[in-house]
């Protein structure tokens, strides 16, 4: 019984793909046919063989990882040209970028996920047709990977918007605290848990929801013990601002950094570190009178 197979293609380094993956692949009672006509060049798979399923199975997987290799990125890119147009060529990039990534890093479930939906509609094509225009193929035969290309790049544009507006809203704290003279204040702010605590240069206990009413930036967002300590320090805007972290720098911290910049000083020794870390221990911070 001889089952044969064309892919259509004008590309070499597909072809050349294609030779080498199928010549690789254990699939015996193979045999190829590399011929080129009036608009492409063909690759022609015959397969001698009895098990017909396995063939389909081995030339599915095989132009599915060419799909993966050659098509994916262009397909983003093309996708984003299409639906976000409104993106200049910088951010388009940029989110580009961050689709890629996420792709390169999603865990295995979804990779395999994404890569089954591809493998599913190339082995339905292959099993009842003889012969595929590769192009024509990932243009209008992939909607479910299509979709799934889709929600990352969805979720990638998401990213950068709230990125964006996250650096203009540092850009604008850290105008606001440039454009004023320092106080000769000193500040101390103990940061464990994510949540922070405020001292005067006396050690002493500073009531950061004095301050809030003050603040004309922050009223669009909700006020954890973070937010207290970031519209006090805007208040006070001390000449120095000394951070005892307890555990770990995290995100709020590199924030405090982006807008105060050289004012800002990390500390992880010292005495008032020491007594904040054995409090860790117990319920609930000491502190100052």
């Amino acid at each position: 019984m001889l089952k044969s197979f064309c892919i259509k293609t004008n590309n070499s380094n597909i072809i050349n793909y294609l030779l080498e993956s199928i010549k690789s692949s254990k699939l015996e009672n193979v045999y190829i046919s590399n011929l080129e006509f009036k608009f492409y060049k063909n690759i022609i798979i015959h397969y001698k063989g009895c098990n017909i399923d396995l063939f389909y199975k081995v030339i599915s997987e095989i132009i599915t990882n060419t799909v993966l290799l050659f098509y994916e990125q262009k397909i983003v890119k093309n996708m984003l040209n299409t639906n976000y147009f409104y993106f200049s060529e910088i951010e388009q990039y940029s989110i580009f970028k961050t689709c890629m990534e996420t792709l390169k890093l999603r865990n295995q479930e979804e990779s395999l996920a994404r890569k089954d939906s591809l493998y599913l509609s190339i082995y339905k094509y292959i099993s009842s047709n003889k012969y595929m225009l590769l192009d024509g193929f990932v243009t209008f035969r992939i909607k479910e990977y299509i979709k799934i290309l889709d929600s990352v790049i969805d979720l990638s544009v998401n990213k950068f918007v709230v990125d964006k507006e996250y650096h203009e809203f540092i850009d604008l704290l850290k105008l606001y605290v440039n454009s004023k003279s320092p106080s000769n204040k000193e500040v101390h702010l103990i940061y464990k848990n994510k949540e922070s605590i405020l001292l005067d240069e006396n050690k002493n206990l500073i009531n950061a929801e004095d301050n809030i009413f003050e603040i004309k930036y922050l009223s669009d967002i909700s006020f954890s013990s973070n937010d207290f300590a970031l519209s006090t320090l805007l208040s006070l805007l001390p000449k120095k601002i000394i951070i005892h972290i307890i555990d770990n720098e995290d995100e709020f911290i590199n924030t405090l950094k982006l807008i105060f910049d050289k004012r800002i000083y990390i500390c992880t020794d010292c005495k008032i570190c020491e007594m904040y870390n054995f409090a860790s221990h117990t319920s609930h911070f000491p502190l100052q009178n």
